[in-house]
């Protein structure tokens, strides 16, 4: 009898220690400094929204989230981040619609710009999160001075480096920065052993997160009541609510094209802003001040009583919040989408659990994120980590895992929610 010669591949070989060993340090640095960068940005921004939502509208005799206030501010936001953009140095860098979470290094004179845009964004109320103006900031520092202090090491390793410790920040965990770091090495087909790769992000992303969490101790557990042992209905639903949050998450993608042309045809950041905070105000007197801001903050209060409104008050904010999102994509603010997204697909779930009874809020929320983020940022290991730990149920994890595999069926291949330099979306 033949026997089989066939012998099994060789496994990538291990790097020594000694190679890993320098980037250590330059690690716990960028770690730290992405961090301080993160906090420091959002505790400015926390300090001017409530200046501007609270302070200023009680002194001025207004109510706080009336109508007229969130037309005015929002407005007003439009005009501020438009003079930033027209008058600082480097314009914020570029259009926000052809940038994602890999930023492209930029120069430093670009940075200072693109951080008083984001805190203006951020304090005034457009649905965008802080991730990807703050990444880029990061990645900018982080190679300037890199290359100054430590000149030998290779450049990418400071962009890697920075990438990882503001995902580790932002989430303050590190788990998320290593399952994007794994992802986009697969995507680029890197060499070697995969903890070789990313020991050094790792070690960012984890120090950048314990800093986060010293300092301010946030949470992403919604504290929604507890999933026991999952069923065949709560399966049905995260099936069902997963694809279905895909394809409303996917009009959006397919929408953003149109309604950049649209600002874009405005040509002028000092018309395109401030025409986009208007609309934003009229969509928040739609959708109540709830869908105000980057979603974080307002998707818990959604999460701590969801009986607390109706099937078509769940729905409203979905809707409104989402089209919020690709309004202040489209006109020129800078920002992220992963935040808002979470938003959406809470609001989406805490819809079906309105009207579906048996849907539990906790599979309802985490399918519902789970598949708006997959269409909007295509990153599979982001949008299923983010959403299981909503919920922080174990027993959600394998619920997830199978929901995400037709929602991802319905979004892989078709074009993103981000445009080349052209207008065309890239896919």
């Amino acid at each position: 009898m033949a026997q089989d010669t066939a012998q099994p591949a060789p496994s990538a070989p291990g790097t020594p220690a000694r190679t890993l060993l320098p980037s250590v340090l330059p690690a716990l640095v960028v770690g730290v400094l992405a961090s301080l960068l993160f906090l420091a940005v959002s505790g400015v921004a926390e300090r001017l929204q409530h200046v501007l939502w609270k302070n200023l509208p009680d002194a001025l005799g207004v109510g706080r989230y009336s109508v007229l206030w969130m037309v005015v501010m929002l407005t007003a936001t439009g005009v501020a981040v438009g003079l930033v953009v027209w008058k600082v140095p480097g314009h914020a860098g570029p259009d926000p619609a052809t940038t994602g979470l890999d930023a492209a290094p930029m120069p430093p004179a670009v940075l200072p710009g693109l951080v008083l845009a984001t805190a203006l964004m951020l304090a005034g109320g457009p649905s965008l999160g802080p991730e990807n103006p703050l990444i880029a900031v990061n990645v900018g520092l982080a190679l300037w001075l890199g290359r100054r202090v430590l000149p030998r090491l290779p450049g990418g390793l400071w962009v890697g480096l920075a990438e990882a410790a503001t995902i580790g920040a932002l989430f303050g965990t590190p788990v998320a920065a290593a399952l994007l770091l794994s992802e986009a090495m697969a995507g680029r087909g890197a060499k070697g052993a995969l903890w070789d790769n990313v020991f050094a992000p790792l070690a960012a992303a984890a120090v950048g997160a314990m800093t986060t969490a010293l300092v301010s101790h946030p949470t992403f557990d919604l504290h929604l009541p507890p999933l026991g042992g999952p069923g065949w209905v709560d399966l049905l639903a995260a099936l069902v609510l997963a694809s279905l949050a895909a394809l409303l998450g996917m009009c959006a993608v397919r929408a953003f094209p149109y309604v950049h042309g649209a600002f874009s045809r405005l040509r002028h950041p000092m018309v395109a802003l401030p025409v986009g905070g208007l609309v934003l105000g009229l969509l928040a007197a739609v959708g109540g001040h709830l869908t105000l801001f980057k979603g974080l903050d307002e998707v818990g209060e959604l999460a701590a009583d969801p009986e607390g409104w109706s099937a078509g008050q769940f729905a409203t904010m979905t809707v409104v919040k989402l089209a919020a999102m690709l309004v202040a994509a489209s006109c020129g603010f800078r920002g992220g989408r992963i935040f808002p997204s979470v938003f959406v697909g809470a609001a989406f779930g805490l819809c079906a659990h309105a009207l579906v009874p048996a849907v539990q809020p906790a599979v309802g929320v985490s399918a519902g994120v789970l598949g708006v983020l997959l269409a909007i940022t295509r990153q599979g290991w982001l949008s299923l980590f983010t959403a299981a730990v909503l919920a922080a149920s174990p027993a959600l994890l394998a619920l997830l895992c199978i929901a995400s595999l037709p929602a991802w069926l319905l979004v892989t291949g078709r074009q993103q929610m981000q445009l080349r330099e052209d207008g065309t979306p890239v896919r």
